[in-house]
């Protein structure tokens, strides 16, 4: 695994100077294995530990200085927004310390028409509904439901769209 995750950063090397974008989604393709839509912006540097575990919709746009730890998987559907420092992290390490050195994966899917506020942490294993909307600086530790909007340390609702 650390093998793929430097041959990732060989990629994002690359991609993290390029400024065309058309030449930011040929490489971000390498890096996922998927074919990333002409609709997807993506505003770098970006960070990823792995990439083969990211999928991403159409018309999507990822913001600068963004974190994806994507060993536990993240989905993130058509029409969503990144905020710029936006990090999702599928996957933590045991609380037990004689554990600690594991991994415990967990999916992150983020569906349609979301947008995910500056410096916000969705965490392992979150579901983040249909046009939700997390404020800026949330850790967002649970599922979202669709059409509302949360935020704060841990993340609550705040109201529904």
């Amino acid at each position: 695994m650390r093998d793929a995750s430097y041959a990732t950063k060989v990629l994002l090397l690359e991609m993290n100077n390029a400024s065309d974008p058309t030449e930011i989604r040929r490489l971000m393709s390498q890096i996922t294995g998927t074919e990333i839509d002409e609709s997807v912006a993506i505003f770098t540097p970006l960070y990823i530990n792995y990439g083969k575990h990211t999928k991403i919709g159409k018309n999507v746009f990822i913001n600068f200085d963004c974190v994806f730890l994507d060993l536990g998987g993240i989905t993130i559907e058509d029409n969503v927004l990144l905020a710029p420092k936006v990090s999702l992290l599928s996957e933590g390490h045991p609380i037990l310390p004689a554990e600690r050195q594991s991994l415990v994966p967990g999916h992150i899917h983020i569906k349609k028409g979301a947008w995910i506020g500056a410096n916000a942490t969705i965490l392992p294993g979150v579901t983040i509904g249909e046009n939700a909307v997390v404020a800026a600086g949330a850790v967002v530790s649970k599922d979202v439901p669709d059409n509302t909007i949360v935020g704060g340390v841990p993340a609550k609702t705040i109201k529904s769209i």
